[in-house]
Formats: C-alpha cells, structure tokens, sequence
C-alpha cells in the first residue's frame, strides 16, 4: 500500500483540472465529477478518488478502481484510441512530476505551507537516518512538535507512521498532510534513495537543507540545484542551506564531551541547520544544557 489514508484532502472538481492543466476530459460533460483524494495504486483508492496509476494502465485495473470507489482516472495520452469505457470519466494527460506533486499538495492541503521543511543529505542513508533522529530530537528540546520521514522510522510526533518506502509524491504529501493535522511544527525529511523516490518532494517547500558534507566555498547553488534536480523540492531565496560549522562544532563539543566523533557531527548538523533556520545561539545553548549530550 503505497499511502497513508487518513488525511483529510480537498475537493476538486475534474472541471477544474481540465482549466487548470490542460488536460482532455471524457466524457466532457463529467466536469462536475468531485473528487476528494489521489490514490496511485489500487489499494490506496478510497471512494470518491481520482486514480492516477502512472504506467501501469490496463483496463482491468481501471475497472477494479472503479469498484474499489474511484471516480475518474487519469490515463496517459497514448491510450486514447485504446480503452474501452471502463464506465467512469477518464482524464487523458502526461502530467509532469511537478503537476503530479501540485495536484497532490493541493489535494492534500499545500500542508508544506504550514510546516517547517528541514531536509537532511549525508553520505550514506544510514548516517541521515541517524542525523534525521539527531535533529528531531533537538528540535523538540526547543520546544517544537516534530514529525521525521525516514526509512528508520517516520512519526507524526509521537505516533509512528505505518509508510512503505521508497515514498513517492503522493505518499510524502500524505504523510506532511497527517504531521499538520496532528498539530507538527517541523518536519524533518532524510534526503535519501531508501526514503524518497525521485521527484518525491515535487511541491514540496524546503526551508532549511543540511548536509553532512561540507561543500566548498559559493557552491550552495550548485548543490540546490542537484538535490532539486534528484528530488524536486521548491527552493525559494529564503531557503538556507548549511553544513557543520565553527560554530555549531563548538557548541556540539560543549554538549557532548562523552560523544564519539560521529555523534558530534550529527549534533552539530544539527545546531546548525536549527541556527539556519533563525533560532538564538541562547536558546541553542539553553536546551543543550538541559538535554546534556541528548542520549
């Protein structure tokens, strides 16, 4: 199953995605149809979902959304002439994955919006997972309600969410849509292939990204613009990008004496993407007295 089902999504009607995006509606008439949810594989459908099965098109799986509760199907342009009438309205289309991560935020309450985006990269998935659970941790010292998506284990707070990984840009959106609904203030996402496919942040805002890899001097652009090329995270001018520094190692080594190096480093990534994003070298320095070396 490739999503989580109980976020509240938004009504669409196929009308509107036919002015919206160009897209061929049939029959034409149906542009009232609402729809209520995005689903991508059958088991995701819920009644009133627009099915959106990407390659893997056939009749019979249209005719099994259709009993499964899907209201409309979007189909590539190239089974036009092919399909029979699978007895619901068919949207023919090659959306982008930037409209497909559009659509799905939209459905699913633009919840990046709401939420701060901290993304981690670091050299292998392991040490991201183990950086993802570093920051959330520090992040909720400081007072915030934290959800992390990771292969290592994803939660909405304190609740863990059941995801099958790698997720894809339905899935991620779903998951951010539940950390907003239970009342997250961050979110932190491990930037790695066993966490998030391709393209898997399309619509995605990202507010601070940290990698665990010093880059060299200027090349912060240049880094952008790979991790939005591999994943598709929106980046804006107020996106800060960061990776251990003088300060933060300072501050990690005043916290963690007894840490080991990689334990300092993951803590300083951490102090640095929190100063990123705005909060005082005080309030740093406050909660790391309070948690000790946050083991």
């Amino acid at each position: 199953m490739s999503a989580v089902n109980e976020s509240i999504m938004q009504r669409m009607t196929l009308g509107h995605l036919v002015e919206h995006y160009g897209w061929e509606l049939v029959p034409p008439f149906a542009g009232h149809v609402t729809v209520t949810s995005l689903a991508d594989d059958l088991d995701s459908i819920e009644p009133g979902a627009l099915f959106h099965p990407g390659h893997d098109m056939s009749m019979d799986a249209l005719r099994r959304a259709r009993r499964a509760g899907a209201y409309a199907a979007i189909v590539p342009t190239s089974e036009r002439d092919t399909l029979s009438d699978p007895d619901m309205p068919l949207l023919f289309a090659d959306p982008t994955p930037e409209e497909v991560g559009t659509l799905a935020s939209q459905m699913a309450g633009n919840p990046s919006n709401t939420l701060a985006i901290f993304a981690v990269s670091a050299a292998t998935p392991q040490e991201g997972v183990a950086t993802v659970d570093k920051l959330a941790r520090f992040l909720h010292m400081l007072g915030n309600p934290v959800g992390t998506i990771s292969v290592g284990g994803s939660y909405s707070l304190e609740r863990p969410l059941e995801l099958d990984y790698p997720l894809g840009i339905i899935d991620l959106q779903r998951a951010l849509a539940i950390c907003a609904e239970d009342g997250a203030a961050a979110v932190v996402i491990a930037l790695n292939d066993l966490t998030v496919r391709a393209h898997a942040l399309e619509a995605v805002n990202v507010d601070v990204l940290g990698s665990s890899l010093p880059a060299p001097a200027n090349a912060d652009r240049a880094m952008i613009e790979r991790m939005q090329g591999e994943y598709g995270f929106r980046a804006d001018e107020q996106m800060r990008v960061t990776s251990p520094t003088e300060e933060s190692n300072t501050l990690a080594q005043y916290a963690s004496e007894g840490d080991d190096a990689a334990e300092r480093s993951r803590l300083s990534l951490a102090i640095a993407m929190v100063l990123a994003a705005g909060v005082r070298r005080n309030n740093i320095r406050n909660a790391l007295r309070v948690a000790g070396d946050l083991q």
